[in-house]
């Protein structure tokens, strides 16, 4: 029983890192394509005007390489793009196989079992991935709106609309000091893009494609169209700002009142789990033809999809989009 018990964990093992090194020649195509592209990005940047590049010493003074090409990278960020690094794959996944062994532990009560279930925490990283790419597209939406306020206070007082971005930007500093805040490095992208004299429309088309955002794409394309057909952009963009940003806010408020509602939900979801390791240490005789008959297996197999079920749909139910 010990040498299959020991055969069945090396070949979970084996299973785990097989798909790990599938998981790291996944990446490798989208890492390459941006850095190829950000290879072309610094070309032309340098070709087109060396004194006026985006990323260039002249234009940071005091920063090194590093900081320089930090920076080009994030000027590329694709909001709906996400690759996690090695170090952070393993950590997800393997908190997600702790979890699933000890979770199949608490239903079965068998190693070996277990020992199958955790490699299927090789679905974790990516639910995870999405998870983060949701939070980080939420956090510019919120940063976006305090954006349009600082843009609409700047073309009220009479600025162009490319030096109302540039006032913008240095209003949003004060907001947020911290210069890795994600509408800091959009907006600072846009004015130095603008230094390079590339129009603004094509700066914030840039924007709002990477950003994957319907507000901001609303925005740009209200934007555009004001700036075509030569209407009032002041009031047309002082309209617009404060209808996304009642919008934003709605959405807060919606956060605001689910968020006790999304505590009670972890706390139900967890609640079984902790049902069943109670009566267990309670009751070991009571629980013990749930561990050992074929019947008892069959319920806990039930009950582990139902509480399966029940998170699902109680993540879509707490899920509103605005």
């Amino acid at each position: 029983m010990n040498i299959m018990m020991v055969f069945i964990v090396v070949v979970a093992s084996a299973l785990s890192f097989s798909l790990f090194l599938w998981q790291e020649k996944r990446e490798e195509n989208p890492k390459s394509a941006a850095a190829s592209l950000q290879k072309e990005c610094s070309a032309q940047a340098e070709v087109t005007s060396p004194e006026g590049a985006l990323f260039s010493k002249l234009d940071l003074p005091g920063e090194n390489e590093n900081d320089l090409l930090t920076q080009s990278k994030l000027a590329l960020i694709d909001y709906d793009v996400y690759v996690m690094s090695k170090r952070e794959w393993l950590f997800n996944f393997g908190l997600g196989a702790v979890c699933l062994f000890l979770v199949a532990y608490v239903f079965y009560h068998s190693i070996v079992l277990s020992t199958l279930v955790a490699p299927l925490a090789f679905f974790y990283p990516p639910f995870k991935t999405k998870e983060i790419i949701a939070h980080r597209k939420k956090e510019l939406g919120l940063q976006f709106k305090e954006a349009l306020y600082a843009l609409s206070s700047s073309l009220m007082a009479g600025r162009s609309l490319e030096s109302s971005f540039k006032e913008a930007l240095k209003d949003l500093s004060l907001l947020y000091p911290d210069p890795q805040i994600y509408i800091i490095q959009e907006f600072t992208y846009i004015s130095r893009r603008i230094d390079m004299n590339v129009t603004i429309e094509d700066a914030l088309a840039d924007f709002a494609q990477r950003a994957h955002l319907e507000d901001i794409d609303s925005f740009v394309d209200v934007l555009l169209i004001s700036k075509r057909t030569g209407g009032n952009i002041v009031e047309i963009i002082k309209n617009t700002s404060t209808i996304i940003g009642d919008k934003l806010q709605i959405k807060q408020e919606i956060d605001t009142l689910l968020a006790e509602k999304k505590l009670e939900q972890k706390v139900l979801n967890v609640m079984p789990i902790a049902m069943v390791l109670l009566l267990t240490w309670s009751t070991g005789d009571y629980m013990a033809p749930v561990f050992t008959t074929f019947f008892g297996k069959l319920m806990m197999t039930i009950a582990v999809l139902l509480l399966g079920l029940a998170y699902y749909f109680s993540k879509k139910i707490m899920t509103i989009e605005v």
